[in-house]
């Protein structure tokens, strides 16, 4: 979809310089460009030529409509394997899954008309909230949040990357136990002798 629109717009700016061409061949030069040899025929002869000659080159152009040169384009590179819409949802998923949620991807790819199948769906959710974590530890290291509002910011953060409420919830709680455990002196491993000293 997206393709198609460029391809029209690339079309388009295509066709409007050749009719500018074809009617500097006619004689006329660039419609509304001013000449400075200040030659202007009688009684409009310019025009009057234009339309008897620069008609013909300018029909030429228009012979094929813009929408079936796109869809010809579109249809050549479907057949010769250089359009592959399975490729490109792969390649999104790929190299968003490391940065976005499955929601900012699957929002990216409907952006392009596409969107993603079962197996694809189930493959992405299933490695959400290890992404998730990640990201959160990357952004704001390891350990609780200081208060509501900083919690509140690491919330508005994953939801703004396409994460899940429900992701989000438990990414924060991971993060914070994960957290307590590394700070817990108890957990370290270390042994202490406290009722031998004395």
């Amino acid at each position: 979809m997206e393709l198609r629109r460029k391809l029209l717009r690339i079309a388009r700016d295509r066709r409007a310089a050749e009719r500018a061409a074809a009617a500097e061949a006619a004689g006329l030069g660039v419609p509304g460009a001013f000449d400075p040899s200040g030659a202007e025929g009688a009684n409009g002869d310019e025009v009057g030529f234009l339309s008897d000659h620069g008609d013909d080159a300018i029909d030429a152009i228009d012979a094929v409509p813009i929408d079936e040169e796109v869809e010809a384009v579109l249809a050549w590179l479907k057949a010769n394997g250089y359009l592959d819409e399975s490729r490109f949802v792969e390649s999104r998923i790929h190299v968003r899954s490391q940065r976005f949620g499955q929601r900012r991807i699957e929002q990216e790819l409907a952006q392009h008309g596409l969107s993603l199948d079962a197996e694809q769906r189930a493959a992405l959710s299933s490695g959400e909230l290890d992404r998730a974590c990640e990201m959160l530890r990357r952004k704001f290291g390891e350990g609780r949040a200081a208060d509501a509002a900083a919690e509140a910011k690491r919330m508005r953060f994953l939801i703004g990357r396409g994460f899940g409420s429900d992701v989000v919830r438990r990414a924060l709680r991971r993060v914070a136990e994960e957290g307590d455990v590394a700070e817990d002196p108890a957990c370290d491993g270390s042994v202490t002798d406290r009722g031998l000293e004395g």
